[in-house]
């Protein structure tokens, strides 16, 4: 929103593209790793069959929307300066290092600790179990998704996001100086083009669903996409009606509720694990990437602070996102037998805040013993390969990553 009383230089918000780290993104973060909880505590529990409610609780699945949303944004941003005159890309090993560093290494420890430890999961481990999760390709391999570790369904479309975003950013290259305004207008086509994956009858093996590839889901990553060519467009147009509109928190969030509320009606899908029809997964689409620009847009494009969003808790639960994220549905499966409670058979907030509270400190440990040693290990080497007078490869020294978009 904009401010409507004046304030001085010295306490004027500080432009989105002047600062690497956009601190209400890391808030925004973690309320999407608790939504994904929420959604699988609530299908565990049965509490996603209670007439209405049930359907917004399962829809907090929704919260993916948001992550891919953020991946788009925080891993574009540097493609949609470059394209500006604005700064440089990093080079591809080095943004392939950092992705790996980010990703991996977290990952690996919980596919590991999932396949030996936990027995429904452990019994029916066979090798292509594990070689499907250790590679993330558990959605490209039939009946690879095991107890525990189901939701990396959406971590294997993150990679594969991964992977083709340098392609992507060759192929608008192009569009650079003058005609980089015609940048937002390509990713917006790109992604109407990808709302037809559902009509296409793409032959896969037995229970492999082609809805569950980086095609159906490349328009949320899009809603980031040309939230990052928003950013630099507002640095030339800085009184923009549309920046004004965008950067309205009431207005937006006004929006995305309504998006969420309509998501949970047969328009986002029918209720249970039953597959939708290729219109329901269309407007599914359409509804999480309106719900992704909507939340996000506000926080790069707005001048208001987020003071709920910049806490210190907000932060702290952004910082273990993704250990919430992988761990909480190895914690929710041991919830139920060690404390006596039946799936399926309600007690939705009791489960709820028992996963929360064991799920908190498991992610808090990963971050501090796995996730932020290896992004420290991976910020040495670049130290070093910088500091060799040997290196070719300046720009990748000099590159700095601008967010950090893992779920």
């Amino acid at each position: 929103m904009t401010a409507t009383t004046p304030v001085s230089a010295a306490t004027a918000p500080t432009p989105v593209r002047s600062r690497g780290f956009v601190p209400a993104l890391e808030g925004m973060r973690g309320l999407a790793a608790l939504g994904v909880l929420v959604t699988h505590v609530a299908f565990q529990t049965g509490a996603s069959s209670m007439p209405v409610l049930g359907r917004v609780w399962e829809r907090f699945d929704m919260a993916v929307a948001v992550f891919f949303a953020l991946s788009g944004f925080l891993l574009w941003r540097p493609h949609a300066a470059a394209a500006r005159g604005l700064g440089t890309a990093p080079s591809v090993g080095y943004y392939f290092r950092h992705r790996a560093a980010r990703i991996l290494p977290a990952y690996w420890a919980v596919v590991v600790a999932v396949l030996l430890l936990l027995p429904s999961a452990a019994d029916t481990a066979g090798w292509r179990v594990w070689f499907s999760n250790l590679a993330l390709l558990q959605v490209f391999i039939p009946l690879t998704l095991t107890d525990g570790l189901t939701q990396m369904w959406s971590l294997s479309v993150e990679v594969a996001f991964y992977l083709v975003l340098p392609l992507l950013a060759v192929a608008v290259m192009w569009l650079r100086g003058a005609t980089a305004r015609w940048r937002v207008p390509v990713l917006i086509g790109v992604a109407l083009i990808c709302l037809t994956w559902n009509f296409i009858p793409v032959p896969t093996p037995d229970a492999i669903n082609a809805d569950n590839w980086l095609p159906a889901y490349l328009p949320w990553f899009a809603a980031g996409m040309v939230l990052a060519e928003l950013v630099d467009i507002r640095l030339s147009s800085p009184t923009a009606r549309w920046a004004r509109i965008l950067g309205k928190q009431p207005l937006m969030w006004a929006i995305a509720l309504a998006a969420f509320l309509f998501s949970a009606t047969d328009l986002g899908g029918p209720a249970g694990l039953t597959r939708a029809e290729p219109w329901q997964y269309v407007a599914k689409m359409v509804l999480g990437t309106i719900i992704g620009f909507t939340l996000l847009a506000p926080l790069v494009l707005g001048e208001r602070r987020h003071r709920w969003l910049e806490s210190r808790v907000a932060a702290t639960i952004g910082r273990w996102s993704y250990g919430i994220f992988l761990w909480h549905l190895a914690v929710l499966s041991i919830v139920f037998p060690v404390f006596g409670i039946l799936p399926f058979r309600g007690n939705f907030g009791w489960v709820l805040f028992l996963t929360i509270a064991i799920t908190l400190p498991v992610a808090a440990a990963s971050y501090a013993l796995i996730e932020d040693p290896a992004r420290r290990f991976a910020r040495r080497r670049d130290r070093a390969k910088a500091a060799d007078p040997n290196s070719s490869s300046p720009i990748e020294a000099d590159a700095r990553p601008l967010g950090d978009p893992a779920p």
